[in-house]
């Protein structure tokens, strides 16, 4: 991407590439059900999934395993991981223009995101924005929950990200999709963007979005190039009175 010219304030898109475009840890959700009512049904899987926040895949396969008086099949895990991406990436293919758009804003991309950083490649990859940077997917700045002592909703993952690339918040445009997310972008002090535009969205969440501190709510990738233009003139304007 090119550098913008010395007059620009200086400005850094993070972009939670999976989240803002399809939800891997709904889909995830999704496949562990389907995946557990076929292996386990003694068990009620949607009740036992509700009990299992913040567990990794393994710990919760684990631990229904134990309780089900039927055997998870060989590779279990490795057959679910393999479920979610090849879901994740037929989602994400289906997002138009996201690559060309990136591209136009002329500006550094980092990502920030709740996935592990293999899923992550895989969400640029399908989404074509791994052909328009110009750095190879292994030195796109990426900060993942893993990195800090709590994940998103808690800013620490932003203030991570800004902090270890040199940037204030207030150089910070975000997009995030979730609650979660903009919540946390927003209590680091950034300006943040949701997206609605994924198939997950429910109704009414463009209203969450904004309490929970969205500056505005886009349902179209193709409407962030004129966000960031209003946002840079705003902050032109900052620096310039």
């Amino acid at each position: 991407m090119k550098n913008r010219p010395s007059s620009i304030p200086k400005e850094i898109l993070i972009f939670d590439c999976d989240g803002v475009l399809v939800d891997s840890e709904i889909i995830a959700e999704r496949v562990l059900r389907e995946c557990l009512g076929d292996w386990l049904p003694d068990l009620h899987a949607e009740n036992e999934l509700r009990q299992a926040l913040g567990m990794t895949t393994a710990a919760i396969l684990d631990k229904l395993a134990r309780r089900s008086v039927h055997d998870l099949p060989q590779d279990a895990l490795g057959h679910i991981e393999r479920t979610i991406d090849a879901r994740l990436a037929t989602d994400l293919q289906a997002i138009e223009r996201v690559a060309e758009t990136i591209e136009g804003l002329g500006m550094p991309l980092a990502i920030v995101s709740n996935s592990g950083p293999q899923r992550v490649k895989i969400s640029l990859q399908c989404t074509g924005l791994s052909s328009v940077l110009t750095q190879s997917l292994d030195e796109v700045p990426l900060f993942t929950a893993e990195q800090v002592e709590r994940p998103k909703p808690d800013p620490d993952v932003y203030q991570l990200a800004a902090r270890t690339l040199g940037y204030a918040p207030e150089e910070c445009l975000v997009v995030e999709d979730s609650v979660s997310g903009v919540t946390a972008a927003h209590a680091a002090g950034m300006t943040v963007i949701g997206f609605i535009g994924a198939s997950h969205i429910e109704p009414g969440h463009d209203r969450r979005l904004e309490q929970a501190g969205a500056w505005h709510v886009m349902s179209d990738m193709r409407e962030l190039a004129s966000l960031v233009q209003r946002w840079r003139e705003r902050r032109r304007l900052v620096v310039e009175g």
